[in-house]
């Protein structure tokens, strides 16, 4: 369970970053970042965090030779109030993770070796490689639209194609089960989680 992953909050309550599990633990117990209770969203110290879940068994815990702690799926940082702002690098790799491997006309997911990029405005017509203008398309899709923009082709996008906003440095892959608590501090709308990978 210490490989697990919590989502770190500066003092004003915006995400700043994502933590292993280990490192949120050390943080609590230093009495450098409080716990935030999943439900209640009430912060707790190293100790009353301890006797809040004793003899409970929700959530994930981690058994040492004296205590049983329960890991916080989020911790409040008490001194740091500033950013760590990571921008997404505009790829391939990331093409495909902004679109969740899902082609953007059919709405099919493939493996990567099934699909490729494709220009919403054709190259030949002045398309640019910009993040407003490419999008994941299976073959079969890729091939019927050909040099034709979606209206010409009458093949409508799933979405609008736009630069996917930062995220903290786990990336675009959600650890399974933290949706729900996370959702509440960070917009995880475009966000894949394990299962999905």
């Amino acid at each position: 369970m210490l490989e697990g992953h919590v989502l770190v909050l500066n003092r004003s309550w915006l995400a700043v970053h994502i933590t292993p599990a280990k490192r949120a633990l050390c943080l609590l117990y230093q009495g450098h970042a409080r716990a935030v209770h999943p439900t209640e969203f009430s912060l707790h110290a190293f100790d009353d965090w301890i006797a809040l879940w004793e003899g409970q068994n929700h959530g994930h815990y981690v058994n040492t030779p004296c205590l049983r702690i329960r890991v916080p799926d989020v911790i409040i940082l008490d001194y740091f109030n500033g950013f760590i702002r990571h921008e997404v690098r505009f790829s391939r790799h990331s093409i495909f993770e902004r679109d969740n491997n899902v082609c953007q006309y059919c709405g099919k997911r493939h493996n990567r070796s099934k699909l490729t990029i494709d220009h919403v405005v054709p190259q030949s017509r002045g398309g640019a490689d910009t993040w407003e203008n490419l999008v994941v398309a299976c073959l079969a899709c890729n091939v019927r639209k050909a040099n034709r923009t979606p209206e010409e082709a009458d093949m409508p996008l799933l979405r609008k194609p736009r630069k996917p906003g930062w995220m903290p440095v786990l990336g675009p892959r959600v650890p399974e089960g933290k949706l729900a608590v996370w959702r509440r501090f960070v917009d995880t709308s475009t966000w894949r989680t394990a299962a999905q990978s």
